[in-house]
């Protein structure tokens, strides 16, 4: 019998699924990452969510043909019984496997050289607009060069993110810094943080954290059942000013996306400062003081208060531009509760996001963003070859019976806007069972 394979069941892998004790398989080999996911590059929360279960397709998405070699020392011994792979995953594996062999994945173009060239222009223009120029409309037209400076080098620290977009590691962790601590004032660990949960369980309500926005926005009525944050660990509570604010999110969601980057340097701060285990603390909050150096002296250098709060507020919302688009993307995509499920990787992908269709000379304004669906699906791939990925996908998207949602930037805000007012109609309904506040309910009783 030596020799002979062992097997285990689906039922006995999904026993360990718990910190401590995370199993997973990649092509049905059977893999004991207990103790690796605390050093894993990608987070500990990736493995948690997808533990004791089939991830292969989720593995491949993310990891280069290089990282195999790595596995062999996780290996268990045991193999997975009835191993079986859904004829959309060999699609999708096919393509994988086509994309590296034409060499799709190191083909990255000059996007981060003119990337990081137009955000060093941008920002000289700043300088001089606000250092060199007196008149009130100069530094209002340099405000909305700061705003539009922040949406490129955070499409530069995306990037950076999920690729090597420089020519070594260091050099590539040099620029997440500079282009989301130093310059945006936003952490990269909390980025990384947050985005990989994002994309891992894509729209789920109680699993991905770009959903999870009470008491400000609920794209669904589940969240009026207080939803658990799987990611945040807390209940998120679904109370008579939660119900006051949703009832009214889509009159308001633009104009809280104007300020929206106030909670982000909240959550930065929240982040760095707080017991969690953060790669790169230092080096983080180093660049987190570099912002609020530069940015408040920059500030200082403006005429009096009137100016320096236009200034802020039009920066702001000029990159609320991309706060916008980021929602659009999946604000108006299906939705489902629970931990995402490895077997349906490509399906949960077409669900939960949503593509908006634009001419190439517009790839810069959305930072190839625009390709949800492809990104999602790839997203190793770099930005400039997500356009001629998307008939491919889009063809296998109709070969499966699978959706595949492309709309304006106009329709996708249309479509947006109905979503969040259809939960907001719901959640004026004061027969639905959250908790009452009999003031609200007056006052709303007739709509």
């Amino acid at each position: 019998m030596e020799g002979k394979k062992k097997y285990i069941t689906a039922e006995e892998l999904k026993k360990h699924n718990k910190p401590g004790d995370l199993w997973i398989s990649i092509q049905g080999k059977v893999y004991n990452v207990s103790d690796w996911a605390k050093e894993h590059p990608g987070g500990e929360i990736p493995l948690l969510n997808l533990a004791g279960q089939d991830v292969t397709d989720a593995f491949i998405a993310y990891h280069p043909g290089t990282a195999w070699k790595y596995l062999d020392k996780l290996f268990t011994g045991y193999y997975l019984q009835d191993f079986q792979v859904s004829d959309v995953s060999k699609d999708y594996r096919r393509l994988v496997t086509e994309f590296s062999k034409t060499g799709m994945f190191e083909t990255k173009g000059h996007v981060a050289f003119c990337s990081l060239a137009s955000v060093a222009v941008m920002f000289a223009i700043v300088l001089y607009g606000v250092l060199r120029c007196d008149s009130v409309w100069a530094h209002l037209g340099a405000a909305m060069v700061l705003g539009m400076l922040w949406i490129q080098s955070t499409y530069v620290g995306h990037d950076s993110g999920h690729y090597q977009v420089m020519s070594s590691r260091g050099y590539n962790r040099l620029a997440q810094i500079i282009t989301g601590n130093c310059l945006t004032g936003i952490s990269i660990a909390w980025w990384k943080w947050t985005h990989n949960a994002h994309h891992i369980a894509c729209n789920s309500l109680d699993y991905d954290p770009d959903l999870q926005h009470i008491p400000f926005f609920a794209v669904s009525s589940r969240f009026f059942n207080s939803l658990t944050s799987c990611f945040y660990g807390r209940k998120l509570n679904f109370d008579p000013l939660a119900r006051f604010l949703i009832s009214y999110q889509h009159l308001t969601f633009y104009p809280v996306m104007c300020v929206a980057r106030v909670n982000l340097y909240l959550q930065t701060l929240l982040l760095l400062f707080s017991n969690r285990k953060v790669p790169d603390r230092a080096f983080n909050i180093m660049g987190i003081l570099v912002f609020w150096t530069w940015f408040p002296l920059l500030l200082s250098y403006l005429p009096n208060w009137p100016e320096r709060f236009m200034f802020v507020l039009t920066s702001f919302a000029v990159t609320s531009i991309q706060h916008i688009q980021f929602c659009l993307n999946h604000f108006s995509a299906n939705v489902y509760v629970g931990p995402p499920n490895g077997n349906d990787w490509f399906e949960k992908q077409t669900s939960g996001t949503l593509d908006i269709a634009c001419s190439s000379w517009m790839d810069w304004f959305f930072g190839g963003l625009q390709f949800q669906l492809e990104h999602h699906l790839f997203p190793r791939l770099p930005r400039c070859q997500l356009r001629k990925v998307s008939p491919v996908v889009k063809d296998l998207c109709k070969k499966h019976n699978l959706p595949y949602r492309s709309l304006s930037f106009w329709d996708a805000n249309v479509s947006t806007i109905k979503t969040l007012r259809t939960a907001a109609m719901q959640a004026r309904d004061v027969s639905n069972t959250a908790p009452k506040n009999l003031l609200w309910e007056a006052v709303n009783t007739h709509g």
